[in-house]
């Protein structure tokens, strides 16, 4: 007599990027909720489901854990300002609507936000690097909007005035990370009213005919 075979039951295995994306899902959860310090290996490999060697395993460390959820973010950031900021008609258009695509991700991800900006000190010296890095690339998407804007600009200015909107807007989202009644919106046009109209008179396009 045959034996029967009996259905497989359980959950579907994950494949390696998809147990890597769970992990740091939940790390950047537990990393939120409880500070750098107080997180644990243990209590995310237990929200993981997996064991805790597994966890050390993908990630070698818990410094190693948060860089990886840092260049997570970046690459997340990256890509949802970029292709909000490729949909603008001009550069104030192009400006806001990255802006909005900012502050509408780090609404999402306010608790990291907020991790990241009080406790600098007791995060792994890799991590403040990182932080840099998202400053940077940042930088890279702002600064060629305001030239394009003042092609006249000097290159310096140009770059002091990207730095002062990156600083505006890293402190509105920990102003937002308080207020959650603002929407990205909303955060996205105070920016814009102090700090664009502020450059108003700067960065204005060449008028037709102008000599060169």
């Amino acid at each position: 007599m045959t034996p029967t075979t009996r259905p497989r039951t359980g959950r579907k295995r994950m494949s390696r990027a998809e147990r890597e994306a769970q992990m740091l899902a939940v790390a950047e959860e537990v990393f939120g909720e409880l500070g750098y310090r107080a997180a644990s290996m243990e209590e995310i490999a237990e929200r993981c489901g997996v064991s805790k060697p597994m966890l050390y395993e993908y990630f070698g460390s818990k410094d190693g854990l948060l860089l990886a959820c840092l260049a997570k973010a970046r690459a997340e950031l990256y890509r949802v300002t970029s292709e909000a900021m490729a949909l603008g008609a001009d550069p104030l258009d192009v400006l806001r609507r990255g802006l909005v695509a900012y502050y509408a991700f780090t609404g999402e991800h306010s608790r990291s936000l907020a991790l990241l900006m009080h406790e600098p000190m007791a995060l792994p010296e890799g991590a403040i690097g990182a932080v840099e890095d998202v400053r940077r690339q940042q930088h890279e998407l702002i600064a060629p909007v305001l030239a394009a804007w003042a092609p006249a600009l000097p290159p310096t200015a140009v770059e002091a005035y990207t730095e002062i909107i990156i600083g505006a807007c890293e402190r509105i989202s920990l102003w937002c990370t308080r207020r959650p009644d603002i929407t990205p919106e909303q955060a996205a046009q105070y920016t814009l009213d102090f700090c664009w109209s502020g450059l108003s008179g700067t960065l204005q396009p060449p008028t037709e005919g102008a000599a060169t």
